[in-house]
């Protein structure tokens, strides 16, 4: 156990993770030269287009120093703030953590909330200047706000490139010196921290562990605490660049778990392995189940697609299994699915997905948040509000409450003025602005994720001109004054286009979004009314006009009651048209409801 490091690196994104940790691999010789390539550890192709780790990996590197030799654990994190429990368990099963900052970019919000979490788990950090060849970079002062930030000497900060290889070799030494050896019980019953679990098409979920006390071997029979189910173990074994099969994997090590489960929902990140025979007094805390935190509609264009959908999405699921989704169907769309995800981004991805590996195109409906609602009979019991279209009548409801974050926001202070505008017309609360440089300012606000949900990163980056870096975690549920505002077209209520807002924002997001509408729905042969509501109240309405087909052309000159008896015959066609006529909303339509600020 001595000889054994675990340590994970943490970052903000496009601080230069992945090409690090290719120098890791390459310098130790845990792959060769032609296996390597640029973000080996990134298997995804979306991943190494983005520059982003979505899922995080892990990977056991041989490295002797001063004769003896040790076994390097890394295990990779994902950066984005949508990934954060993964990122906790994946700290959780480390002694060190290397903390690396960009040189040119200087400390940015996720790798301040990551560090937190590393420090929180008493890792050791070990602090790096990554990209100092780049001609850009600031080196000096950017080694300053690491000193200032987690209170070291100017010596503990490593100088590194992960692109030229600078500093690497030294970086390697200083993991062995600093980062302390797991300790734990070899003796003691086994219990294994799950810090992450990968989808085999042909074995099954295989889950990666980190044993935290006693050992783990083959064809031994194992129980998972989270869901007490029971399964033997066919294969563990080490994870190099492809696995190796071992007999025995001892106290402090990381490996993996191959025992024929096929659905991921059983394997749960952050779960405790332990015996079946002598199992644990206890789990190993911090278990949580992965709350989903937006919710959106996904919808097949064609509605004959709707179980190929379903398919596409329980395959999905085998390898995501943060993604959660039951069936729904709606009067405007047909039936599709209600999705929960874990953020934004995650949304993205698993609609990316969607179209690249399974080649299913679909529709999206405005994303939105769960709230609780409170009815007057029964003030104490929450309702689960995850649509729109499930809000309780007002008259008989006492309040609703909606899902609170605290943002973390660091920018450069020429921008304070325009980010604390946007936050403060997103409903944000300001809590803290302290300056980290004389030129860098972390501002910190509560405020509702509802808010942040629509198209506020978009508009932090274009304010910021790409300077401003933003973090966030849920603080709990606050009471709001919110309205369900429906979308009416020609009289029809569009449930997919309904929404929960703000009362004060509501005339205007319904002026905007009617605008937005009338701009993207083709016009008929007959006016459409596009109508913004609430209840029963119309707040906004436009009108898309009738095209017209000229069928006075043929009457030049006569009577003006030959005319007029034309056009009388045309308008009761109109009416009869508007009565049997149906407005096809396209999917721009449902997109541009994100972007009323475009």
């Amino acid at each position: 156990m001595k000889n054994i490091r675990n340590f994970c690196i943490i970052a903000h994104i496009d601080h230069g993770k992945s090409t690090l940790a290719d120098r890791l691999l390459e310098y130790t010789n845990t792959v060769t030269q032609r296996e390597l390539q640029s973000q080996t550890l990134d298997d995804m192709d979306l991943e190494k287009e983005r520059g982003i780790t979505i899922k995080s990996h892990a990977i056991q590197m041989d490295y002797e120093y001063k004769g003896e030799k040790f076994v390097l654990n890394l295990i990779d994190t994902p950066g984005h703030v949508d990934f954060s429990y993964e990122v906790s368990r994946s700290i959780a099963a480390c002694e060190g953590a290397l903390l690396i900052v960009d040189a040119a970019q200087s400390i940015q919000a996720q790798t301040i909330s990551n560090l937190y979490l590393a420090l929180e788990n008493d890792l050791t950090i070990i602090p790096i200047l990554n990209k100092i060849d780049l001609p850009s970079a600031n080196p000096e002062e950017v080694t300053d706000e690491i000193m200032n930030l987690i209170g070291c000497d100017y010596e503990d900060v490593l100088r590194v490139s992960g692109k030229t290889g600078e500093g690497v070799h030294h970086l390697l030494e200083q993991i062995v010196e600093r980062i302390p050896a797991p300790v734990g019980n070899p003796d003691a019953p086994l219990q294994a921290l799950i810090f992450d679990s990968v989808y085999n098409p042909f074995r099954g979920i295989e889950a990666y562990f980190k044993v935290v006390n006693g050992s783990i071997s083959k064809n031994e029979k194992i129980k998972f605490f989270a869901t007490g189910k029971e399964y033997g173990a066919d294969e563990v074994g080490t994870l190099k660049l492809k696995q190796v099969p071992k007999k025995t994997i001892g106290c402090g090590d990381v490996g993996y778990l191959v025992s024929g489960i096929k659905d991921a929902r059983e394997v749960k990140v952050g779960d405790t392995i332990t015996s079946f025979e002598k199992p644990a007094a206890g789990p190993i805390e911090g278990f949580e189940e992965v709350k989903p935190m937006v919710f959106a509609g996904i919808y097949p264009i064609d509605s004959e697609d709707f179980e190929e959908l379903r398919f596409s999405l329980e395959k999905l699921r085998l390898n995501d299994a943060s993604l959660v989704f039951e069936p729904e169907s709606s009067a405007a769309l047909g039936f599709g699915f209600r999705c929960g995800f874990l953020g934004m981004l995650h949304m993205e991805i698993v609609q990316e997905r969607l179209d690249r590996e399974f080649n299913m195109n679909v529709i999206t409906t405005v994303p939105n948040v769960s709230y609780f609602g409170y009815s007057k009979k029964e003030p104490e019991v929450p309702i689960l509000i995850n649509n729109p279209s499930e809000m309780m009548d007002p008259s008989i409801m006492d309040r609703v409450e909606e899902p609170f974050i605290k943002a973390s926001i660091i920018t450069k202070s020429d921008f304070v003025g325009a980010v604390m505008t946007l936050c403060i017309e997103k409903r944000g609360e300001i809590v803290n602005q302290s300056y980290l440089t004389s030129e860098r300012v972390e501002l910190i606000f509560n405020m509702p994720l509802a808010e942040v949900v629509f198209d506020f990163y978009d508009r932090l980056k274009s304010i910021s001109k790409g300077y401003a870096s933003f973090d966030y975690h849920p603080i709990g549920f606050r009471a709001s004054k919110l309205v369900k505002m429906d979308i009416l077209i020609n009289g029809d209520m569009v449930d997919a286009l309904s929404s929960l807002i703000h009362d004060s924002n509501a005339y205007h997001i319904g002026k905007k979004m009617c605008e937005k509408l009338r701009e993207l729905i083709p016009r008929q042969q007959f006016d459409i009314a596009v109508q913004a509501a609430l209840g029963t109240k119309v707040i906004a309405r436009e009108t898309i006009k009738a095209l017209r087909k000229d069928v006075t052309a043929k009457c030049y000159g006569g009577d003006i009651s030959r005319k007029r008896k034309l056009l009388e015959k045309q308008k009761e066609g109109k009416k009869k048209m508007k009565q049997i006529g149906r407005v096809e909303v396209p999917q721009s339509a449902f997109m541009a409801v994100l972007k009323l600020n475009d």
